[in-house]
C-alpha cells in the first residue's frame, strides 16, 4: 500500500513519464492520437480550454470512455466559465467580467450545456436498462454537480435543482454499493459544501442539508485513500480549492505544495504559491 509520503513523489514520476511517452511518439514521426489521459493532464494543468478542444479529437471505443469524454468536457467548460466570471479564480481579486461583457462567454455556456446534455442522456439510457450501472451513476451525478456549479457560480442563478437531486440521489446510490469510491466521495462532498455555503440558512432543509465542515472532513479522507492517479489529483485539487474558500491558508499552502510537485507546469498553482512567499 502506498503511504502518503511515497504517493507525491510516485504522482511526480508518473507524470515524467507520461511526457516521455509523448515525446517518444513525436520523436518516431508517428502521430499520436488524442486521449483521455492527455486531455485529464491538461486540466489538471489549468489549460482548460486545451483540454476541452481535445476532448472534442478524442474517439471513444466505448460507452464508458464516451461519458469519460463528456465529463472532462464539462468539467473543462466551467473551469473556463470560473476563471472569467468569478473574481476568486482571478489573480486580481474584483477583476472578473459580467456575463454581458464577456465576449467568450455565451459561446461557452451554448458548448457547455450542449456536451452536459449529452452525456446526461447517455446515463440516464443506460440507467433505465441498468438501474445498478455505478459507471453511469456517478457521471450522472458529476455531470449534475457541473450544472449546479455552473449556475449558483459564474452564472449566479438560484436554479437546477432537479439536478441538485438527481446528483445526490446518484452519487448516494454509488457510495452505497462503494463506499471506497473516491471521485464520488469527492462530488458528494461537494453537495454538502454547496447547500452549507451557497443556499440561505431557511432553505437549506429543503435540498437535504449541509455541512461544510463534515464536506471538509471527506475530502481530507477522499485526498489521502489509495486511488488511480488522476482520481487522487481530484480528490487533492478539491482539498485544495475547499481548504482557500475556508481561508486556512497554511493548510493550503501545503496541499499545494503537494500538487505542484504532481502538476510543475499549472500556473494556477505557481501564482497561489508564489503569492504566499512574499
Amino acid at each position: 500500500m502506498l503511504t502518503n509520503y511515497h504517493r507525491p513523489a510516485i504522482q511526480h514520476a508518473l507524470c515524467v513519464a507520461a511526457v516521455v511517452v509523448t515525446e517518444a511518439v513525436q520523436l518516431t514521426g508517428l502521430q499520436a492520437s488524442a486521449s483521455l489521459t492527455e486531455g485529464r493532464h491538461l486540466f489538471y494543468n489549468a489549460q482548460y480550454r486545451e483540454a476541452a478542444e481535445m476532448s472534442l479529437e478524442f474517439l471513444p471505443s466505448s460507452a464508458d470512455e464516451e461519458l469519460a469524454r463528456d465529463e472532462l468536457r464539462s468539467s473543462a467548460l466551467l473551469f473556463q466559465l470560473r476563471r472569467l466570471l468569478e473574481p476568486a479564480n482571478r489573480q486580481k481579486a474584483g477583476t472578473a467580467l459580467s456575463f454581458d461583457r464577456c465576449i467568450a462567454c455565451a459561446d461557452l455556456v451554448t458548448a457547455f450545456m450542449t456536451n452536459t446534455a449529452h452525456g446526461q442522456q447517455l446515463a440516464r439510457t443506460r440507467l433505465q436498462a441498468s438501474p445498478t450501472d455505478e459507471t453511469a451513476l456517478f457521471f450522472l451525478g458529476k455531470l449534475d454537480l457541473n450544472y449546479v456549479w455552473l449556475q449558483l457560480g459564474p452564472l449566479h442563478r438560484k436554479t437546477g435543482w432537479s439536478e441538485y437531486w438527481e446528483a445526490r440521489r446518484s452519487l448516494d446510490a454509488v457510495l452505497k454499493m462503494n463506499p471506497q469510491h473516491v471521485r464520488a466521495r469527492v462530488a458528494r462532498a461537494w453537495i454538502d459544501y454547496i447547500v452549507d455555503t451557497k443556499i440561505p440558512w431557511g432553505t437549506k432543509w429543503v435540498l437535504g442539508g449541509g455541512d461544510r465542515k463534515k464536506a471538509l472532513a471527506a475530502l481530507r479522507d477522499a485526498a489521502g485513500a489509495d486511488a488511480d492517479f488522476f482520481a487522487h489529483a481530484e480528490a487533492v485539487f478539491g482539498l485544495w480549492e475547499m481548504l482557500v474558500r475556508e481561508r486556512r491558508v497554511p493548510e493550503a499552502t501545503d496541499v499545494a505544495e503537494r500538487l505542484a510537485t504532481m502538476f510543475p507546469a499549472n500556473p494556477e498553482l505557481a501564482t497561489f504559491l508564489e503569492a504566499r512567499r512574499r
